[in-house]
């Protein structure tokens, strides 16, 4: 596809990451006859990128997803393709390389000639208009251009950092660099011989971070107000199928729905690999972890960052670092994305927990906007995020896009 943007489409999926190419190869697979009104659009112009950065930045070496899991509609299509690469499938649960996933969706774009099919425009907007007397949506880039679109699927799956209460009130003393989230950090640009890095948070990020940091020489500390733990999925299994997904769909109470989804990924956890290999670089004193612990402020002088905070009677407060990297996580709430600030005057929803509540097939209220992503864990349950999210998700709004008898009256 060209990348001038399109004036007027049937099908708009705003996005190109992993979520978004399940979406489009399962609709494909049940309705070829979309394929040329259907638009995707993603300002990288390309399948995957920012998913691609992210890995190359924290030096992921593999998913934490099972080989299973991936966009294309063939459960088995990646074992395949990794016949001759079984090196690259890790224990315990032929978990694949992040190059093999890589190469692998690039196949999935090639079989499915999709390669072209990514106009590189960054959607800004989106509100109800209407054309001819049917119901439309009007997209927004940020170069101004705009397109009528009749269904949309967002799939951005774009949160916001999440800042501790702490640095949102630090004065704007420190040099750039001294303080990052871990959206911001690219550890292959970073030379680190004999600092002294301060990681916040339990998750796998941390754990990742950590590493590298280490890799580079420096000496890491390790922070969380929990113990860190190890897991090898960031929700238990049970949330992939009817086993504990019956019960939740049967729940029709949006807070105790959301309640669960929280207790179900229970924070930050790392993987037992990760956490064995921290541990090692604990015994070598190359990492130190500070357990049950909440930081309670943090200030920048010339000889670095000086910390508050206590665990059992212990204090930072007689260290010093150079650096300070958040790996708190990204938040999820819908109401501060602008995206959607139209939508929130002609189609309002309820909102639960930053969440919004959506209909069974993913939709928006009453209008032919699909959500995938974080944005649907209320009704896909606590993997909506993951890769098998995508496939959850899109088994509910593909019907949607494909039956008649699914479709919402298009006329005014």
């Amino acid at each position: 596809m060209s990348d001038r943007f399109p004036n007027a489409v049937d099908v708009a999926v705003v996005g190109a990451g992993p979520q978004a190419l399940t979406l489009v190869t399962h609709l494909l697979q049940k309705k070829k006859s979309l394929r040329d009104r259907l638009a995707i659009f993603d300002p990288a112009g390309t399948w995957m990128q920012r998913w691609k950065q992210q890995f190359a930045a924290l030096e992921i070496p593999h998913l934490r997803s099972p080989a299973v899991h991936h966009p294309d509609p063939d459960p088995y299509a990646l074992r395949r393709f990794a016949t001759s690469r079984s090196r690259e499938l890790f224990p315990p649960y032929d978990l694949p390389g992040t190059r093999l996933f890589e190469e692998f969706c690039e196949d999935v774009v090639r079989r499915w000639e999709l390669s072209d099919r990514v106009i590189p425009r960054r959607i800004t907007h989106i509100e109800p208009a209407k054309y001819r007397g049917t119901r439309r949506f009007r997209l927004e880039s940020a170069e101004g251009s705009t397109c009528l679109a009749r269904r949309v699927v967002l799939a951005t799956g774009e949160g916001l950092p999440n800042f501790p209460d702490w640095v949102k009130s630090l004065p704007p003393l420190h040099p750039p660099d001294a303080l990052q989230h871990s959206n911001h950090i690219d550890l292959r640009r970073l030379h680190l011989q004999q600092r002294r890095v301060l990681i916040v948070g339990s998750g796998l990020t941390s754990g990742h971070l950590a590493i590298g940091a280490v890799k580079r020489g420096a000496t890491v500390t390790m922070v969380a107000r929990r113990e860190f733990y190890g897991k090898l999925f960031d929700a238990d299994p049970g949330w992939l199928g009817p086993k504990y997904l019956k019960g939740f769909h049967a729940e029709r109470d949006w807070d105790k729905r959301a309640a669960m989804v929280r207790s179900a990924r229970n924070g930050g956890s790392l993987t037992p690999a990760i956490l064995l290999k921290l541990r090692q670089l604990a015994r070598q004193g190359k990492v130190e972890f500070v357990e049950n612990c909440q930081i309670a402020t943090a200030a920048w002088t010339e000889a670095g960052w000086r910390v508050e905070a206590a665990q059992s009677g212990k204090t930072l407060s007689s260290q010093r670092f150079d650096r300070l990297w958040l790996a708190t996580g990204t938040h999820f709430d819908i109401r501060q994305n602008p995206l959607f600030a139209a939508m929130w005057e002609t189609h309002p929803v309820p909102v639960v927990g930053g969440l919004p509540v959506l209909s069974d097939r993913l939709r928006w209220g009453n209008c032919e906007l699909f959500l995938m992503g974080a944005w649907t864990a209320l009704q896909v349950g606590p993997v909506a995020r993951n890769l098998y999210g995508g496939k959850l998700a899109s088994e509910c709004i593909v019907p949607a896009l494909t039956k008649a008898s699914l479709a919402l009256p298009m006329s005014v």
